[in-house]
């Protein structure tokens, strides 16, 4: 399932509500964040299935990514108990992010 934000209050509850969020910051435009896009989503279903989906469209949300520093898409942060431990921009692997996640999702999950 996925959740859009395009509001501080929106992100601000959404981080809130729950423990661990991925927060995928594209635009409508960005040919490799649509094909990016339902492969991070397919991945976090299958692996990670308590990580909840965010996307924020950046051309609505200008303020919310300036607040988050993000100046290229795609950009994925990954945040456990609301903090940022993760950040991946551009030319994203899904193998590599794989390995990066299993360790703090154990931890917190398991």
């Amino acid at each position: 399932m996925e959740q859009v934000i395009n509001k501080i209050s929106e992100y601000d509850e959404f981080i809130t509500a729950n423990k661990a969020a991925a927060l995928y910051f594209s635009t409508p435009d960005c040919n490799v964040c649509k094909d990016l896009k339902p492969k991070v989503k397919n991945l976090l279903r299958e692996n990670f299935p308590k990580i909840q989906f965010g996307y924020v469209n950046v051309n609505e949300a200008r303020e919310l990514s300036a607040q988050n520093a993000v100046f290229t898409v795609p950009t994925i942060l990954f945040l456990f108990e609301g903090k940022e431990l993760l950040r991946e921009s551009r030319n994203v692997s899904l193998r590599h992010l794989t390995f990066l996640l299993e360790r703090p999702y154990s931890l917190i999950f398991e």
